[in-house]
């Protein structure tokens, strides 16, 4: 029941929304909750093993609808259960050290979808096992729930997330592959946040800002009930929606007088999806870390670029990454320090400040952390971090600086920490497509919208490569970075390839079930970075989307049993592929883009 028939005369602003106190509209919030919950149990109550296929099919598709109406407060208040209840049909290993490695079937509501709704026979045992999880999950999750103590900030936050996640994971096809259901799922979590928007309609000291949500909220449902999912322009509705729907977060908190929480890797203020400020800086650097600021920025510049850094006087950070090839050095695998190949490609550093893993097989842990393991290496710079720091501490320039930017403290972690603040530097936010989204300028052309909206919902990038960096980390919350296994050959063939031999996150472990993992890399500035993949086999955007159209290693043939690619073709055609590579080439940085 609403509250704007609780009263006839609205109640002044104090009493309904504070900054400090516990929500009034918690229990009204707690309803929705309750009443959505039970709602998507129901109909999971309502399939079983010995119904048929059709029944088992519309009951799904209600409880998927509830569910979606549930996902802005699953994501906001019982984030572990909406993994658990969102979880792509992958296997999934947590590997702590060689004594504590899980491997953990998925049962969820993706899992369902495909066994449902793909071409695959299934067992009445696996149908049974995901439904008796869900059947079981969904209670517990009702009996379990926390809204309790929130304040009018956890609710506000929540709207916010839901609409980043639409944004960047919802309308994608993400959370549902087979069915490519997500443009009318958007609606139903759309319409859980009018709910939630509706409850706090009394709470509005401008009832004008109460109906420009409204009014956003209806304008956003109607142009995506009226979409196609392969033709819907996810560019203008990010744009036009998306983008004002965060503003509207804003003047929201000032209407009711809040602050969001600023400790999140999410900057709360941000108002547009593709802004420079949309990530929280500070939240992707270490703790306890001095702020980045022009000058720690200049003296980890000069330290990247350093060859005394390494033993042999030879080598330097930007040795291997080069500015004018976005930080990567053109080569198919790393050089050693004696000329020699390593074992894989370079990567770019451009918005590596925003992902939660280093390395391809992430086994760095931090900015910092990885140059550790660069100075360690005897291929790389071979030395060790005392002499590094010996080294800075006998510059005098250098120490000149330290004592201005970091108490005097010459130590190998303020040496790295410089090095990585320079790094965390490098993500301007500024080439032609975001200056468009951010309303600078109106220069796309209709073939890079067309890549864009491709991108992001026929072919399927987006499912890997989330924006709005583009990387493997992962929207709403942006706190862990995804691996893939692509089944990537060694060779360039495509008629006959060889699958690549690099066991990638196998090692150290030894899983099995981790060979061939490899973090998803950034496509920004992607056309100066070449070659391509882990192992630099591809040598052209266009050999790289031939791979991703044919499926992948499984879709070209090759054994790869834990492949996290679809093996099915995307069915592109080379005006579509061109498209997808126009659009990729407007992600290039503004100060690149004179050498294009």
């Amino acid at each position: 029941m609403g509250l704007s028939s609780c009263s006839e005369k609205k109640p002044s602003l104090k009493k309904m929304t504070s900054a400090d106190q516990i929500s009034m509209f918690n229990e009204d919030i707690r309803a929705h909750y309750f009443e959505t919950l039970d709602s998507a149990a129901h109909y999971i109550k309502k399939m079983d093993t010995t119904f048929s296929l059709e029944v088992n099919k519309a009951h799904f598709l209600k409880s998927r609808e509830w569910y979606k109406r549930v996902e802005p407060m699953l994501i906001a208040y019982d984030y572990e259960n909406y993994l658990s209840m969102n979880a792509p049909n992958l296997l999934k290993v947590e590997m702590e050290d060689y004594t504590d490695i899980k491997k953990l079937t998925p049962k969820s509501y993706q899992v369902l979808e495909e066994l449902l709704f793909g071409e695959e026979k299934f067992s009445n045992k696996e149908l049974h096992a995901v439904l008796l999880y869900l059947q079981t999950r969904i209670p517990y999750i009702r009996k379990n729930h926390i809204i309790y103590t929130q304040r009018d900030r956890h609710h506000l936050k929540m709207i916010r997330d839901a609409v980043v996640n639409i944004a960047a994971k919802g309308i994608t096809g993400f959370d549902s592959p087979m069915l490519a259901n997500s443009l009318n799922e958007a609606v139903y979590s759309y319409q859980s946040i009018k709910k939630v928007i509706d409850i706090y309609e009394i709470a509005f000291e401008d009832q004008n800002l109460y109906k420009k949500w409204v009014s956003a909220i209806n304008a956003a449902i109607m142009d995506l009930k009226n979409g196609d999912f392969d033709s819907f322009d996810r560019y203008s509705f990010i744009k036009n929606h998306t983008n004002s729907q965060l503003k509207l977060i804003n003047d929201t908190a000032a209407d009711w007088g809040i602050t969001l929480n600023t400790s999140r890797p999410l900057n709360p203020i941000a108002e547009n999806l593709f802004a420079k400020d949309f990530f929280n800086l500070k939240m992707f650097s270490l703790q306890g870390s001095l702020p980045v600021n022009e000058k720690r920025i200049a003296l980890g510049k000069e330290l990247f670029n350093d060859k005394t850094l390494s033993s042999t006087g030879v080598m330097s950070c930007a040795t291997c990454h080069i500015k004018e090839k976005a930080f990567t050095d053109g080569h198919a695998r790393a050089v050693g320090n004696k000329g020699e190949e390593l074992l894989r490609n370079t990567p770019a550093l451009p918005y590596a400040v925003y992902q939660t893993s280093f390395f391809y097989d992430g086994r760095g842990d931090g900015l910092e952390g990885q140059i550790v393991s660069v100075a360690n290496n005897e291929n790389e710079f071979h030395l060790d971090l005392a002499t590094m720091e010996k080294r800075v501490k006998d510059n005098p320039d250098y120490r000149l600086q330290f004592d201005a930017l970091y108490e005097g403290e010459v130590t190998n972690f303020n040496v790295r920490n410089a090095i990585a603040t320079y790094i965390r530097s490098l993500a301007p936010f500024d080439s032609k497509f975001d200056r468009n989204m951010q309303g600078l300028e109106e220069s796309l052309t209709e073939e890079e919208v067309v890549g864009f909206n491709l991108f992001m919902g026929k072919a399927a990038c987006a499912t890997c490569h989330f924006p709005p960096a583009f990387n493997g980390t992962v929207p709403p919350k942006y706190m862990e970075t995804e691996f893939e296994n692509l089944g990537v050959p060694e060779n360039i063939s495509f008629t006959h390839p060889v699958l690549d031999k690099d066991p990638g996150q196998y090692d150290p472990f030894k899983v099995e079930e981790k060979r061939g993992f490899f973090k998803t890399s950034t496509v920004r500035n992607v056309e100066l970075t070449g070659p391509y993949m882990h192992n630099g086999v591809y040598t052209t955007l266009d050999e790289v989307m031939k791979f991703y159209n044919m499926g992948g290693g499984q879709g070209m043939g090759l054994g790869v049993p834990y492949q996290t690619l679809p093996a099915d073709s995307l069915g592109l055609d080379v005006k579509e592929i061109g498209s997808i590579i126009a659009f990729m080439k407007v992600l290039t940085d503004k100060e690149y883009e004179k050498n294009r």
